[in-house]
């Protein structure tokens, strides 16, 4: 799995022209900072220059190796969705019963998605995207889309090895994702206090309703 500022966000950033390799720890170090001041302040209200005073570098660097300001927040996006996407790799996950494994991703993605910084940071993409459609759009692409296609994955491989019968493993990733936010997700973003037990067995009814219809011996509906 790559870290913030390594493979995965190089392949998302687009450098404006070939320069000398940026040392892992100062990219690392510019990203995250990059992070906090997009999840923050807003896309708007960051500037390049406050990113390169916080991060140490100078702005001539973040444009070198990034290009522009929407490719840093990419990567920005990028790098906090690759956290979540950890709990998805085979390396990662915990041992136990596909209940259980399911159980710990429900629960991971609410954790992340709770984060105070990341309600506030979804809220401030969304106004924004109001008069710049392209963030949101960069937005769901480095985000929520490369994070479905990492859980259909996971989910290909708890098919490929008898745990689950899924035909369409990026519908079953969408209705699982669905199913562990329920109305918890509304109330999180209009500011509501969503009990952490509420959260819990909203978790455990999806993968309670998750494995009667996906289980390996769950009767398969007929599609006419």
């Amino acid at each position: 799995m790559s870290t913030c500022g390594s493979t995965a966000t190089e392949n998302s950033a687009k450098p404006r022209r070939a320069g000398r390799p940026l040392d892992a720890a100062k990219r690392r170090a510019i990203v995250e900072t990059a992070a906090q001041h997009f999840f923050y302040n807003g896309y708007a209200a960051t500037s390049i220059e406050q990113v390169a005073a916080d991060a140490g570098v100078s702005k001539v660097t973040i444009y070198n190796q990034f290009g522009d300001k929407r490719a840093l927040f990419t990567a920005a996006v990028e790098c906090e969705c690759e956290k979540m996407r950890g709990h998805f790799s085979l390396e990662a996950m915990p041992a136990g019963s596909i209940r259980d494994r399911l159980t710990a991703i429900g629960e991971a993605m609410s954790a992340f998605l709770f984060r105070p910084e990341m309600i506030q940071f979804e809220r401030r993409i969304a106004a924004e995207t109001e008069t710049e459609p392209a963030l949101g759009e960069a937005f769901l692409e480095a985000g929520p889309r490369r994070m479905k296609q990492a859980f259909a994955a996971w989910l290909g491989h708890a098919v490929a090895a008898g745990e689950l019968a899924i035909a369409d493993p990026q519908l079953a990733a969408e209705q699982f994702v669905s199913m562990c936010k329920g109305m918890g997700d509304l109330e999180r973003r209009f500011g509501a206090t969503v009990p952490p037990e509420a959260r819990r067995l909203r978790i455990s009814g999806a993968v309670e309703v998750f494995l009667a219809a996906y289980a390996p011996s769950a009767p398969r509906a007929e599609h006419r």
